[in-house]
């Protein structure tokens, strides 16, 4: 049985150091059993970064129509869709939560709080999961395009490309970049599972396993780099 001491042992080994911000996907039924459950995990995750680092999560409400979403959205009551992890993170009286009715971020760490504080601004690139009077998702001051700056690392425990919320941020630069040039461009997708596997080609990326999870580690500001590099020539 995985504990909170070795699994903090296989995220060290994996490469995350004191004072990462990391940005963590997780299926919690990969980690196998750990004795003290998503605590366990959580706690694990924190000892890794350390009292200067931070851990964010998607805690994401995306069940349901968006008129549906923004109904029950209440930011401290609606759960995160998005894993059993997220939530249990969600739920813990440290965690500091962004407002936004779909795309809201969870935080742990020293800058918590002004990571997920900004997420009500309309600074920034349009998407098309806008809406008033919540900000702009991926407004300047967004969790996930500030956690940038601190070049946040993507933690994948257990779970594939699928899962890669930043490829929804490249997919916003891309359309912002093409509507300066034609007001006309209508957004599109990326194939997020085949930017993956390119990636796990050409980029650079640690691979290793964290209880039975198989993980994978990287900085976000490379990878979203990388991703509009390639979307550029589609």
């Amino acid at each position: 049985m995985h504990t909170r001491a070795t699994l903090h042992h296989d995220l060290r080994q994996l490469g995350v150091v004191d004072t990462d911000t990391l940005f963590v996907h997780s299926s919690f039924r990969s980690l196998g059993q750990v004795k003290g459950g998503a605590g366990a995990v959580i706690g694990a995750l924190r000892d890794a970064v350390g009292p200067k680092g931070q851990v964010l999560m998607p805690s994401f409400n995306l069940i349901g129509s968006r008129d549906e979403r923004a109904a029950r959205w209440d930011i401290e009551q609606t759960p995160s869709c998005v894993g059993w992890l997220t939530e249990a993170f969600r739920q813990m009286p440290e965690t500091a939560r962004s407002d936004h009715y779909s795309h809201s971020v969870a935080a742990q760490g020293c800058r918590s709080q002004d990571l997920v504080s900004g997420h009500l601004s309309q600074v920034g690139m349009s998407s098309p999961w806008d809406r008033e009077p919540w900000g702009k998702t991926y407004s300047d001051e967004s969790p996930m395009v500030k956690a940038l700056d601190l070049n946040v690392k993507i933690l994948m425990v257990g779970i594939d490309y699928e899962s890669s919320t930043y490829v929804h941020l490249v997919e916003v630069m891309w359309w912002s970049a093409r509507l300066a040039h034609d007001p006309t461009s209508t957004f599109r997708g990326l194939d997020r599972v085949e930017l993956g596997r390119i990636w796990d080609q050409e980029g650079v990326l640690a691979r290793g396993q964290v209880g039975d999870a198989a993980c994978r580690l990287f900085e976000a500001p490379a990878y979203v780099d990388q991703l509009l590099v390639w979307a550029e020539r589609l």
